[in-house]
């Protein structure tokens, strides 16, 4: 096992060793294993990516990352200009489905709030956020909700219609995107319009339905 003052060398050489840190201002302390960064760095950029070199040394447990972020002065900018280039940057990322992410910026830091379909779409946004100037941090609270299973809604809609003769439970035509189900076609009532979407929100994963069923 390496002794404290040895990991604490290593480690401060990988970090002097990547290009993307500056580590003049980065402290690092060692005991068992346990890493501590302290310092700041002007950036959340250079703050993660003195975190994972960090990780990456041989002998290292666990990485306590205790580095403050002092922006620029250059990066005095109001909450509504952060907003504006957060939300510019994950509009682009085809990753994130931002119909169903919502951002909210106050001194600096920004939360992710919604939902995403799979967990690869959570950390993707986290990390597209990361690479922005002027962010002092990124609150991550996305929830993982699977894509709405289209046969399952159907089974549902198709049960629960089927039992109200002379109802052809086939005229109600569905249609899925993500965890939104819409509805449309035709029926004889405002009681089995209502009965097809209560069907829908029986069905797990679901987090909007456009009942665009017509009464005829």
């Amino acid at each position: 096992m390496r002794s404290d003052h040895q990991l604490q060398k290593d480690v401060l050489e990988n970090l002097d060793y990547d290009p993307a840190i500056n580590c003049s201002h980065i402290g690092v302390a060692a005991r068992d294993g346990l890493v501590t960064l302290s310092g700041h760095v002007p950036s959340l950029g250079e703050k993660r990516a003195a975190a994972i070199s960090a990780g990456q040394v041989k002998g290292v447990k666990a990485v306590i990352d205790e580095i403050a972020i002092e922006l620029p002065d250059r990066c005095k900018t109001p909450d509504e200009i952060v907003a504006e280039r957060a939300y510019s940057r994950l509009v682009t990322n085809r990753s994130v489905p931002m119909a169903r992410v919502h951002l909210e910026v106050k001194d600096g830091v920004v939360t992710l709030r919604g939902d995403v379909d799979w967990q690869y779409q959570r950390l993707e946004a986290e990390a597209d956020l990361h690479k922005l100037d002027c962010i002092r941090d990124v609150r991550n609270e996305l929830i993982v909700k699977p894509p709405v299973r289209l046969e399952l809604v159907r089974s549902k809609v198709h049960d629960a219609l089927a039992r109200l003769a002379p109802l052809d439970a086939d005229n109600i035509e569905i249609e899925t995107d993500g965890t939104a189900v819409t509805l449309t076609g035709a029926v004889t009532s405002w009681h089995e319009k209502g009965l097809a979407e209560s069907a829908v929100w029986s069905v797990p994963g679901g987090t909007s339905v456009h009942n665009k069923v017509a009464v005829v």
